[in-house]
C-alpha cells in the first residue's frame, strides 16, 4: 500500500485576488436546460398530436408530488417544483398525506393514467422504510431515479433500458438518473469540465474530483457517476476517504472503489481540479487553504459549506444548485414520458411483425436469428419418461 501524500499545511502567503474567481449562479445554468426541455416538450406535443388526431391540444406531462412531512426543505422543494412546472408548461399536483397513507397513495398513483411521473418528498420515516417506498413507485413513473432498476443501472454503468444498438426504429430508452447527482453533472458540463473531444462516457478522463459527502442518496451515486465518466474521484466523509475510478487508463467498464487507508481530506483535496461539497449543518466549512489554485468549487448542500475565502483560490464557484435540480427533475419527467412513447412504438412494431409473420411476410426489422425456427421434437407418448424441457430422456 502506498503512503498518502503529505497533508497541506495552512499558509499565510498572499492569495490571488477574489476578482479572479467567477461566481456562477444556478439560475444561469438552469436557463440553458430550460431551453432543452422546452424543445423536447414541443416535440413531444407534436408526436402526441400526430398519434391522436382528435386531440387538438395534447395534455402536458403531469407530475404528482407526495408530501408527508413538515421538513422545511421538502416544503420549499415542493413549492419551487410547482412554480417551475407551471412556468414551463407542465401540470403539477401536490398531495399532502399522513405518513401511514404514503404507500397506498403511491400505489394509486402508479395505476392512475392521469399522472405521468411521481415524486415523493423525503425523508418520511428514514432508513430502510424510505428505501422500500422508493421501490413502490413504478419504474415507468419514477422521475427521481431511485427505484432499484435505475440505481442498479447507475452503479453498473448501464445507460439504456435495452440494447441501444437494437435494430428497432423506436428510440432506445435511457435510464433515469437521480436528480441531484445529475444536476451536478449538468453543471460540470456547462462549465466545460467535461471534455467534448473525448468519446461519450469518457469525457472526465484526466479530471480529479473530491466529493465531500458519501450519503446513499447523493454523495455515493455522484462519485460513481463521475468515475463512470472517467474521473478519478475521492469520496470523503467522517469515516475516511475512498477512491472511485475505472482503473488505470479507464480500461474497466464500470467504476471500482478502493479504501484509502490513512488518508484524510488534507491528503486528497489539494490533488483535485473540482471540489464538490454537500455537508448538512451550518457548522461545517470546507478548509479553503487545501484547495488547488484555480479549482472549481460546487456546493449542493442547503447550507453554505464554503466560507467567503473560497473566492481567493477557486477559479469558478457555484454556491448552490437548487434551481438546476428542479429543472433536471422536469427533464427526467420528460424523459419518462419519452421512454413510454418509445415503448409503445416498440410494442406496435412487435405487433406488426406478428401480423406479418402470420401472413408469411418477413418483416425487415426482424432479427435473422429469430426467423429460423428450431425443428420441433415429437412429444413422447409415455409422459412419465418426459424431462422438464419436454424431450424424452
Amino acid at each position: 500500500m502506498s503512503n498518502p501524500p503529505p497533508p497541506v499545511a495552512a499558509t499565510a502567503a498572499a492569495a490571488p485576488s477574489s476578482h479572479s474567481c467567477k461566481v456562477i449562479l444556478a439560475n444561469t445554468i438552469a436557463k440553458v436546460l430550460v431551453s432543452e426541455i422546452q424543445a423536447g416538450l414541443t416535440a413531444l406535443n407534436h408526436q402526441r398530436q400526430s398519434q391522436h388526431q382528435h386531440e387538438h391540444v395534447p395534455q402536458p406531462p403531469h407530475l404528482l408530488g407526495i408530501l408527508a412531512n413538515a421538513d422545511p426543505a421538502a416544503q420549499t422543494y415542493a413549492r419551487w417544483t410547482e412554480k417551475t412546472c407551471h412556468d414551463l408548461g407542465f401540470a403539477y399536483t401536490l398531495l399532502q398525506v399522513e405518513k401511514d397513507s404514503v404507500e397506498e397513495t403511491i400505489l394509486a398513483a402508479n395505476a392512475n393514467p392521469l399522472y405521468d411521473g411521481i415524486i415523493v418528498y423525503y425523508p418520511i420515516y428514514g432508513g430502510r422504510q424510505d428505501q422500500y417506498l422508493q421501490n413502490v413507485v413504478s419504474v415507468d413513473k419514477d422521475v427521481e431515479g431511485l427505484s432499484h432498476l435505475y440505481i442498479f443501472n447507475m452503479y453498473q454503468n448501464v445507460r439504456f433500458l435495452e440494447n441501444a444498438e437494437n435494430p428497432s426504429a423506436a428510440p432506445a430508452r435511457k435510464s433515469i438518473l437521480p436528480c441531484t447527482p445529475l444536476a451536478v453533472i449538468k453543471i460540470l458540463e456547462y462549465l466545460h469540465i467535461y471534455n467534448p473531444i473525448l468519446p461519450y462516457g469518457n469525457r472526465l478522463f484526466g479530471r480529479t474530483v473530491c466529493v465531500v459527502n458519501r450519503s446513499e442518496v447523493v454523495g455515493r451515486p455522484l462519485a460513481a457517476l463521475l468515475a463512470n465518466d472517467g474521473a478519478c474521484v475521492y469520496s470523503v466523509d467522517v469515516s475516511g476517504v475512498q477512491q472511485f475510478t475505472r482503473g488505470e487508463g479507464i480500461r474497466k467498464r464500470k467504476h471500482e472503489v478502493v479504501d484509502k487507508e490513512g488518508w484524510t481530506i488534507e491528503h486528497c483535496a489539494p490533488l483535485c481540479d473540482v471540489v464538490i461539497t454537500g455537508v448538512p449543518g451550518e457548522a461545517y466549512k470546507f478548509p479553503c487553504h487545501l484547495l488547488k489554485e484555480g479549482a472549481v468549487c460546487i456546493n449542493f448542500s442547503s447550507e453554505k459549506n464554503f466560507p467567503p475565502e473560497v473566492k481567493e483560490r477557486a477559479s469558478i464557484y457555484v454556491p448552490a444548485i437548487g434551481k438546476v435540480t428542479i429543472v433536471v427533475l422536469l427533464r427526467n419527467l420528460l424523459r419518462v414520458v419519452q421512454n413510454r412513447q418509445a415503448q409503445l412504438q416498440l410494442e406496435q412494431e412487435q405487433r406488426s411483425e406478428g401480423r406479418d409473420a402470420s401472413h408469411g411476410v418477413s418483416s425487415p426489422l426482424s432479427n435473422t436469428k429469430t426467423q429460423a425456427q428450431p425443428e420441433l421434437v415429437p412429444a413422447p407418448t409415455d409422459m412419465s419418461a418426459t424431462t422438464m424441457n419436454g424431450v424424452a430422456s
